[in-house]
């Protein structure tokens, strides 16, 4: 009887756990799972960023051309959208993640009354975009 005890007891301490194997099964099965998801996931972040770049630049130029209806010229700074309330704020670029690399356009002044200012704004980032154009030109 003690003997049938002990074999019962060992054959339940076995069956409490996992087998090495069906561990490294399952961390096979995870890992095969990630190497298909992880790209996907990835590229979408990317596209995301993007899309949030090119709505962000839409946005700062309806900003500026409303700036230039209301007062017939660009404004000198970035900083007076923001001061006169055409934006919020400045945003950040979503590439970069900076709002103080946006690159500015002039536009040269054609009048000694006529100071110029800034007529575009373009991303600071470096690199392509998913199309290939450098994120500067669009």
């Amino acid at each position: 009887m003690r003997q049938t005890r002990l074999a019962a007891r060992s054959l339940h301490c076995w069956r409490r756990g996992f087998t090495l194997i069906e561990l490294l099964v399952v961390m096979a099965i995870v890992a095969t799972l990630l190497a298909i998801a992880a790209p996907r996931y990835f590229d979408h972040l990317e596209r995301a960023r993007e899309a949030s770049l090119r709505q962000t630049l839409a946005v700062m130029r309806d900003a500026l051309d409303k700036y230039k209806a209301d007062t017939g010229r660009f404004p000198h700074e970035l900083a007076e959208l923001a001061d006169r309330r055409y934006l919020r704020s400045i945003p950040r670029d979503p590439i970069t993640e900076s709002s103080t690399s946006w690159i500015v356009v002039t536009e040269a002044a054609t009048t000694s009354a006529d100071s110029g200012g800034i007529r575009d704004v373009r991303s600071g980032a470096e690199g392509s975009g998913m199309d290939g154009s450098p994120y500067a030109d669009w």
